[in-house]
């Protein structure tokens, strides 16, 4: 996490301080808000583990009055009801948000009272039928910033396929977002600053800014979704063009936000089992667990467990997680940097994968010790496949990075196979062949691989460095130079 403080709307001294802190979790690429006047705070958006949150007040000396939340999150777990059990805090969300448990449903208009400040309740429907920016006046009653959630972000809004259903179609919803922009939003002033939920690298839109916040104004002038003279007609066909399916983890974690969860202590409890290489391998074999490695790529091509799948911590863990792993309920056990146990754990819970079981005490080292099989996977340089690629130009080269990615350039002689989706294109790679595997930098790569040599595939090699090292070879490569005015950041 990241922190990030604002002293915004200065005011005149014998008026009450006001602090706004902005908590950035970058592997997530999403925001929570610390808001805090005269010895009371509100939370909006908050993750899973609520300590920080507690911590940060109590250094303060505040009483966590409000937590406030946007909408049913879909790309990871709020911390909501952690945390107002653990403070008594109201729980607040927006108009037809019918949660499982109880809340306080705000109208649209309603203020909320916080110290000297307060807080405008303004429903902003569209990305999801709940959505609601909150919008943050000074003592003076003057408009300061807007949190406005997944409805605006910094160059960009939310999708609105995520809460599609029979009775709205994404179209419906786009356009409920189109009046809520020029009805709620695009009005307030220009100097009104702009903190969204996620930043880029989000799954939930297209197009977001590495900026995690700005002014009204200047979106005003930058993002293509409020630009002026723009038709509800023309807004609805930019917003759901080129809509990537979403994670296959979101419609879990919306339920879990909107149903309920395990406390994340007792997560924590369960996930924080230190178990020897027998046991770790009993555990396995009688639950069915998925073994998950996330130390670093090449670290894991020297010698892994047989079938285990690494998606490195240092990384896009949890999103790449959600995605690839199917059943968001099965038994997980994790194999991990010594001292890094309980942040695998955490970062799991994060996006609702709460059943982490226990880890190999030990690391590889002590499952080698015991005398445990291990496997690896080769992993050669750029350099190295070039001069392979010289002798036979029929290499079987696969790009597992982004559709768009390989859209604006890639090699000639690649085949474009997502990882995304690379549990649905299995059939489609031969077996008998060598599959040369490469992304933009070894992150994902060494993920596709770990998978597919859990599924049966023997004959892989991995791509050192990706495209950023291939692009420096002489392969035939083939580049578009049509303009994106895309920010978002893939991950490597």
């Amino acid at each position: 996490m990241r922190y990030f403080y604002a002293d915004i709307c200065p005011v005149p001294s014998k008026l009450l301080f006001m602090k706004v802190e902005q908590i950035y979790t970058g592997c997530l690429a999403q925001g929570a808000y610390y808001i805090e006047s005269k010895g009371e705070a509100a939370i909006i958006d908050p993750l899973r583990e609520i300590k920080p949150y507690l911590e940060k007040a109590s250094h303060n000396g505040a009483r966590i009055k409000y937590v406030l939340e946007t909408h049913f999150h879909a790309d990871f777990v709020s911390g909501h009801l952690d945390l107002t059990k653990a403070t008594g805090a109201t729980l607040v969300f927006g108009p037809h948000a019918q949660p499982a448990y109880a809340a306080h449903l705000a109208t649209d208009g309603e203020e909320l009272q916080l110290g000297e400040v307060t807080i405008n309740v303004l429903h902003t429907p569209g990305h999801t039928l709940e959505s609601t920016t909150y919008l943050l006046r000074d003592e003076q009653g003057k408009d300061c910033a807007i949190f406005t959630g997944d409805t605006l972000f910094i160059g960009d809004v939310g999708r609105p396929d995520l809460a599609a259903k029979s009775d709205f179609t994404q179209e419906q919803l786009a356009g409920l977002l189109y009046d809520s922009l020029r009805n709620k939003i695009m009005p307030l002033a220009d100097e009104v600053i702009v903190y969204p939920a996620h930043g880029a690298g989000s799954a939930c839109g297209k197009h977001m800014s590495k900026e995690t916040s700005d002014t009204l104004g200047h979106q005003k002038q930058t993002n293509y979704a409020l630009r002026a003279g723009m038709t509800k007609e023309e807004f609805i066909q930019e917003v759901t063009a080129g809509l990537l399916p979403p994670p296959s983890y979101f419609p879990f974690n919306v339920k879990i936000n909107k149903e309920g969860y395990s406390s994340f202590d007792s997560i924590l409890h369960k996930g924080l089992q230190a178990l020897t290489p027998i046991a770790f391998e009993v555990a396995a074999n009688e639950t069915g667990a998925v073994v998950l490695d996330t130390r670093q790529p090449q670290e894991f091509a020297q010698g892994f467990i047989p079938n285990a799948i690494n998606i490195g911590i240092d990384g896009g863990f949890a999103p790449w997680v959600g995605t690839l792993i199917p059943d968001i309920q099965q038994p997980i056990l994790i194999i991990a940097d010594k001292g890094r146990e309980e942040e695998v754990i955490t970062r799991l819970a994060r996006v609702g994968f709460d059943n982490t079981i226990g880890y190999l005490d030990g690391g590889l080292e002590a499952w080698e010790a015991a005398g445990r099989e291990t496997d690896s996977i080769s992993s050669i340089p750029a350099a190295e496949l070039a001069a392979r690629f010289t002798k036979d130009p029929k290499l079987c080269i696969i790009d597992v990075r982004k559709p768009g990615e390989y859209q604006a350039e890639h090699l000639e002689a690649a085949q474009s196979v997502p990882l995304d989706y690379i549990n649905e294109h299995l059939a489609e790679l031969p077996k008998e062949s060598i599959l040369y595997i490469h992304c933009a930098g070894g992150y994902r790569s060494m993920i596709a691989a770990s998978i597919l040599k859990a599924r049966g595939f023997e004959n892989l090699v991995d791509v050192q460095g990706g495209y950023a090292a291939l692009a420096r070879t002489d392969m035939p490569r083939t580049t578009f130079s049509c303009p994106s005015t895309s920010t978002t950041q893939a991950g490597a």
